[in-house]
């Protein structure tokens, strides 16, 4: 059975942090999210999080209607929860985003600077692969559901990190190859 007032609660408690972080931190320079996960193509979070709720009434209204279809249900209640850890591996990394270095146009690295974020980088990749897989098989050993739960935050969480990490990889790549071509 679904837990409409639950679900409201969770959006309701990422409005506050959304607005939050968009008042700090301002717009993104592109879209925050994917059109397969996001309909608004906003570049701050309190749209999404608005579409995450609009979702949720638009469900309830169906159920009291009387009117829901299991197979849109499940198809919605996955998109919901999706939406939402969207969100929320977004908010978890606020502060790791904060403390990167901005880059002003035309500032450009010496190049044995940009092989030593190559290797960092590399470093960070490998760190954060072991991290996930160790978290992974602590989830197998969790005694309660809380705990797994828990666990499987902390795995999306270094999923989000992870992916970050090898886009900035690639990024790095593609400098230093875009440099050596042209000496």
């Amino acid at each position: 059975m679904l837990d409409f007032r639950r679900l409201e609660d969770i959006a309701t408690q990422l409005a506050h942090e959304a607005a939050s972080t968009d008042r700090k931190r301002g717009e993104a320079p592109r879209p925050l999210f994917d059109e397969q996960l996001f309909h608004c193509r906003s570049k701050l979070l309190v749209p999404c999080v608005n579409e995450i709720r609009d979702e949720i009434r638009a469900l309830n209204r169906e159920h009291k209607a009387g009117k829901l279809h299991p197979s849109r249900t499940q198809h919605v209640c996955e998109r919901i929860v999706s939406q939402i850890q969207a969100v929320q591996r977004e908010l978890a990394t606020q502060q790791i985003r904060k403390n990167e270095p901005k880059r002003s146009a035309g500032w450009r690295k010496p190049i044995h600077e940009l092989y030593q974020d190559l290797a960092q980088h590399q470093d960070w990749e490998r760190r954060l692969a072991a991290m996930q897989r160790d978290k992974e098989l602590m989830i197998a050993r969790c005694t309660t559901l809380a705990e797994q739960q828990k666990m499987q935050k902390e795995v999306l969480a270094l999923e989000g990190r992870l992916a970050r990490c090898r886009t900035a990889l690639a990024k790095i790549e593609k400098d230093i190859s875009l440099r050596e071509r042209k000496g």
